[in-house]
């Protein structure tokens, strides 16, 4: 059995660290930048300043009062759009509309006041808002929900991989997980392998933000990018309602590469979301409330032509099937998410908030080998919870605070029955198939894998934001995470011979056969973050500290790691090392022209692999037979090293026009310390593999990203050229080319998912309350991947050395809007794939470099068959939306 975890007494060193940070919490507490601010200088028409300016943003409590010097500043802003109140004795009063705030943002607005020598009315202006940003330090794409609602996206991660510089989740050329992913602030990141464990829809979005270059020193825990979710919420002056309902189904004449997709019916995708928002009995309390019912059939089919149950006799070729012949789902979803948000202001510049979103999601993946047997195939669930409450506490109109409690929970569970015990994995056995009939798919039994993950993590975060001097704003905050993690085989069902028969016997842990393993890491971690605006000059500087124990534990020689060689040093179970990191941040933006900047930024990011990478296969007490000629296990390692990205950044970025600006920007990543594989040797010399940070890599590449708003056109276009080289593109990978007999020494390859060069454009004719039409249109050149000759032989080329064929995928969405029985009414429907393109970037054979053909039809015939190695097939929805207010 596994030795418990040791946790042991933290060193001088990190107890000095855990104090520093347990008293910033106690004393602020750190939460990502979900409030915007917006600053200005108020003058009269000689262009002088005028002083106690009244500045109120209507609607709300925010305001300020203009300095000697004409300048004002409102912090603790919330996304979204709002109206501005400008007033002083003896000047006329201005209201400007339309002054979009976003989270972590400062937005600019200066106001010149006529002066009133008669009654004058309020003068209204509308807000203009800039092309580009031209005081942002790195490169960030902000989405409203304005721009949400007007393209072909549904969820969270549509919408990020429409950024520059993402390609399938994977940020300027690195790994997966080095994103953190945040709902209003907190973290929403599984530690098992850092992936968001929130699936968001569109209709509770506020605003997103995608940071794809480098971040301030208040984002931890990733080394490519943040993707900052805020949430909508309730108005305290009117009851809001929203519904919408979409059915659809996948429309693709091609049935030789997806079997049975001309079965349609426009239910095979259905929708059905409800929103309710407003105030409730509780003095100044609001609320907002959505539910999300989703289904899709999904594109890919099998049919019940056998049952688990079946027996055939593979000596005589005689198949015996039993089932009805139905065609069914192999690759369906079913979703069930909600949100719940209650604010409450009722103390006096005190605002407390409590917040949840959950996900139930059962899906299946589709199993090729189980088409024709569809009940012998395993099926996947998940159930994820974030909720906590949310304090912020204005202490005056220069210095608030916040605190967050969190806690995050994930659970995901994947077999086909729940209990090992279950008879019927015993009555079925494993899964049988025939080569000879239907190349080989599975005839009878069921699958036997066996897998459950369940994290559990708590997470406590402030900060307090200051502006400290009209040009200086600094935020100081802290974060402690602790999680619960556990993962493994919930029971294995082992062949066993008994009485020369095989048979399955069910094994809940057991030495050669561990179960559930469950983990207790924790993370701390501290910043000082100071954002310095003078004039158009930007400044962010920062300094992050962090902190992780694993608090765990590893052999203390390695050459004897399970302490069963005689004769050998004795080995025992030796406490994980903390590890404690600094990382310096600063991004710089100066103008060089009106409307015009160059920046520059520079940081070190820090991320401790994903857990289940640490841990899992970390009792080294399963090498106690190990010999030398065995087969090579491979360990974990919960000792691992944060990986590390050291970051640089240079680019330009211009208002030309009213209409139009740019922002070009150029990148390279130094990537370090990536979780690999390295090989130790017993005293016997017995050989096994152990994760370890011994991989490397490096992106260059440069972005161009254009914005054109004119009339009823918008349009945009993000470019995106780089290369992604290190020596593995998985962990696993020279471990995988050590087993078979390839030279697993370290060089310099593309990585499998560097892509030359990736456009996203979309164009978007409106006409605000009338109708609107966006287009999207995506194209990319091939991935790497390696070719083979005389395949029979295994003879490989240099991996990575060919590319896969190029790309071009077009997404539509149309709009009309209406006005029913004071309703605001809207009928939509989009395309996703519109011209039904197969080949983006999946599958190929390696002979051939395509996924339509091989060399070897005989040798390839199942895959030839499997419409899993195919891009989805074009999918279209038609729906209705509905809103209303009581205002």
């Amino acid at each position: 059995m596994r030795p418990p975890p040791v946790h042991s007494p933290l060193p001088s060193t990190g107890r000095m660290v855990l104090g520093i940070l347990l008293l910033l919490i106690v004393a602020t507490g750190a939460v990502a930048d979900t409030k915007g601010k917006i600053t200005g200088r108020i003058q009269n028409q000689a262009n002088e300043p005028v002083i106690g300016a009244n500045v109120l943003i209507m609607g709300t409590t925010l305001g300020a009062a203009s300095d000697a010097n004409g300048v004002y500043v409102i912090l603790n802003i919330p996304p979204g759009t709002y109206q501005l109140r400008v007033s002083s004795i003896g000047f006329a009063t201005q209201v400007i509309n339309g002054v979009r705030v976003s989270a972590g943002q400062t937005t600019t607005i200066n106001v010149s006041l006529a002066e009133e020598t008669v009654e004058m009315e309020e003068v209204v202006v509308q807000a203009r808002q800039p092309m580009v940003d031209v005081r942002q330090t790195s490169s960030v794409a902000i989405l409203s929900k304005e721009n949400i609602q007007q393209l072909p996206v549904q969820e969270l991660g549509d919408i990020v991989n429409l950024q520059a510089g993402v390609v399938d989740g994977h940020f300027r050329g690195g790994r997966l997980g080095e994103v953190q992913y945040q709902v209003d602030g907190v973290s929403v990141n599984n530690p098992y392998d850092n992936s968001s464990s929130l699936k968001l829809d569109r209709s509770v979005l506020e605003e997103v933000q995608v940071i794809s270059g480098t971040f301030d020193a208040e984002y931890g825990q990733a080394m490519s990018g943040v993707v900052n979710a805020v949430l909508r919420s309730g108005s305290e002056k009117a009851f809001d309602w929203s519904a919408e309902v979409y059915g659809g189904d996948y429309l693709s004449g091609n049935t030789e590469r997806f079997p049975h997709i001309d079965k349609r019916s426009i239910g095979a995708i259905q929708n059905y979301q409800l929103t309710l928002s407003g105030p409730i009995f509780l003095d100044r309390t609001t609320m907002l409330v959505g539910l999300r019912r989703f289904h899709n059939e999904g594109s890919m089919y099998g049919e019940r032509r056998f049952l688990p149950g079946d027996s055939s006799s593979f000596e005589t070729q005689t198949f015996n099937p039993t089932g009805n012949g139905e065609i069914v789902s192999l690759s369906g979803v079913d979703e069930w998410s909600g949100q719940l948000k209650i604010s409450n202001r009722s103390i006096e510049g005190l605002q407390l908030s409590y917040q949840a979103i959950g996900n139930i999601i059962n899906s299946q993946l589709y199993a090729h080998n189980f088409r024709i047997n569809p009940e012998g195939a395993r099926k996947q669930e998940s159930r994820s919870l974030t909720h906590g409450i949310d304090l912020t506490h204005v202490l005056s109109p220069t210095l608030f605070y916040t605190v967050n409690l969190r806690q995050n929970y994930f659970r995901y569970t994947d077999y086909v029955y729940s209990d090992v015990f279950d008879p019927r994995y015993i009555d079925y056995g494993q899964p049988l198939g025939d080569r000879n009939y239907e190349d080989g798919a599975y005839v009878q039994g069921v699958d036997l894998t066996r897998f459950k993950q369940e994290t559990n993590s708590w997470i406590l975060k402030g900060a307090v934001t200051s502006q400290f001097t009209t040009a200086h704003m600094i935020k100081i905050g802290a974060e402690a995470q602790s999680s619960e993690v556990t993962f493994g085989p919930p029971g294995s069902l082992v062949p066993t011979s008994v009485g020369g028969t095989q048979v399955l016997v069910p094994v809940v842990d057991s030495p050669d056969y561990p179960g559930l393993r469950t983990y207790h890491p924790v993370w701390f971690s501290g910043y000082a973050q100071d954002r310095i605006e003078f004039q158009d000059l930007m400044i962010r500087a920062g300094l992050r500290l962090e902190y992780f124990d694993a608090r765990s534990t590893v052999p203390s020689d390695l050459q004897n790691p399970a302490n069963a060689i005689s004769g050998a040093p004795p080995s025992t179970p030796k406490a994980t090392t903390p590890k404690t990191t600094l990382a310096p941040r600063i991004g710089i933006s100066y103008p060089i022209a009106v409307g015009a900047s160059v920046y520059f930024s520079y940081g070190h990011f820090y991320q401790i692999p994903g857990l289940g990478l640490l841990f899992s296969n970390s009792d080294y007490s399963v090498l106690r037979d190990l010999q030398a000629g065995t087969p090579t296990p491979l360990m974990g390692n919960p000792d691992l090293e944060p990986e590390l990205t050291v970051q640089y950044e240079f680019g330009t970025k211009a208002e030309l026009t009213q209409s139009f600006g740019f922002d070009v920007s150029a990148y390279y990543k130094d990537i370090r310390n990536l979780l690999g594989v390295e090989f130790v040797s017993t005293y016997t010399a017995a050989q096994y593999g152990r994760f370890t940070n011994v991989d490397f890599g490096g992106v260059a590449g440069f972005t161009v990203s254009l914005q054109q708003r004119s009339g009823i056109l918008s349009s945009s276009l993000a470019y995106t050229s780089q290369g992604a080289v290190g020596n593995s593109s998985d962990p696993r990978e020279t471990y995988n080319r050590a087993l078979a007999n390839e030279d697993p020494r370290p060089r310099q390859v593309p990585f499998s998912w560097d892509q030359l060069h990736t456009l996203n454009a979309s164009a978007t004719v409106a006409q605000v309350g009338d109708f609107n039409v966006t287009a999207i249109l995506r194209y990319g050149t091939g991935q790497p991947y390696t070719p083979t000759v005389l395949s029979r032989l295994g003879a490989n080329l240099e991996t990575n050395s060919a590319r896969k064929a190029t790309f071009l995928i077009i997404d539509l969405r149309g709009e009309k809007n209406f006005r029913l029985f004071g309703t605001n009414m809207s009928v939509f429907a989009r395309v996703f794939n519109l011209l039904d393109e197969h080949a983006v970037n999946g599958f190929v054979f390696t002979d051939t470099g395509s996924p339509y053909y091989t060399l070897n039809v005989a040798g390839n015939a199942a895959q030839l068959t499997d419409p899993s190695r195919f891009y989805q097939p074009r999918r279209f929805e038609i729906g209705i939306s509905l809103n209303g207010s009581s205002q």
